[in-house]
């Protein structure tokens, strides 16, 4: 979907009574490092710091707590920690993804559709992650864990009373995986030895060749969108709720993110020896 496409759908494509009713994420910096403004993007013309989006990147920043954001990157690191645990994460976002790209795909509502854009999608990429750590039977055998239900059940939820309230679900999750995806699928192959992209496609991104580029029209679109005053609130408030929900999903594993770190810096160290 390109900038166009946004445009035809703020036309009226996708209206209705409800549909006007979307918002404009900006990501916060609890999901990584995570991005860098484009010196050729000019105040005037970023998206980022004018409007609804900023006013959730605000609202999201802000909320976090250090032992929020702490608890976040200790999560991710307890699973690096092993093969075990980090296909215990790649589980619990196969079944977040399944449904939440479901319920996108069956909502008329017009702002999550005109932020759909396919380059984001994660499903396939996680089917594929599941069948290398699983096998072939990976879906007879794979099951949700408690936080991944607690996470899929608010998804579902406010699918069927607040569809609108599914863009901060889309803001939070696949722009944390396109910011963070390349650092966090690093980390992940060196600490796990997982070569070939094995196991870490749901961290790739192939059909975004710069990631600065697609953010920027991201956001150009998200600023031409209409929302009340209360409906932004309430989108803010829940982009809050599906940091809490992810950092569950992080925190019920059972790796040691202690472990993790020394290995990645080991790793790290004989790398830069020429040893590895």
């Amino acid at each position: 979907m390109k900038l166009s496409n946004c445009l035809l759908a703020l036309s009226g494509v996708f209206s209705s009574s409800s549909a006007s009713a979307f918002v404009v994420p900006n990501i916060h910096t609890s999901y990584g490092a995570l991005y860098a403004t484009d010196a050729s993007v000019t105040e005037v013309e970023n998206p980022r710091l004018s409007g609804l989006a900023l006013m959730l990147d605000d609202g999201t920043r802000k909320s976090h707590s250090m032992a929020q954001n702490t608890s976040f990157v200790t999560g991710f690191f307890k699973g690096l920690a092993n093969r075990e645990s980090y296909k215990a994460l790649v589980t619990s976002l196969f079944f977040v993804y399944e449904n939440m790209e479901a319920a996108m795909d069956a909502t008329s509502e017009g702002g999550v559709r005109a932020l759909d854009y396919p380059e984001l999608r994660r499903l396939s990429p996680l089917k594929k992650d599941m069948e290398f750590f699983y096998g072939s039977n990976w879906k007879a055998e794979a099951l949700p864990s408690p936080a991944a239900k607690a996470y899929v059940a608010r998804v579902l939820n406010v699918a069927e009373s607040k569809p609108y309230l599914l863009v901060a679900h889309q803001y939070t999750r696949y722009l944390g995986d396109l910011f963070g995806g390349q650092m966090m699928g690093g980390m992940a192959s060196r600490s796990l030895s997982l070569q070939n992209g094995d196991g870490t496609a749901f961290y790739t991104f192939e059909d975004i060749s710069s990631t600065n580029d697609f953010i920027t029209e991201w956001y150009h679109c998200l600023n031409q969108l209409e929302l009340t005053d209360s409906q932004k609130e309430e989108i803010v408030d829940e982009a809050n709720l599906v940091f809490d929900l992810n950092i569950d999903l992080l925190q019920e594993l059972e790796g040691s993110p202690l472990k993790a770190m020394l290995t990645l810096t080991i790793k790290s160290l004989k790398e830069k020896l020429g040893f590895a």
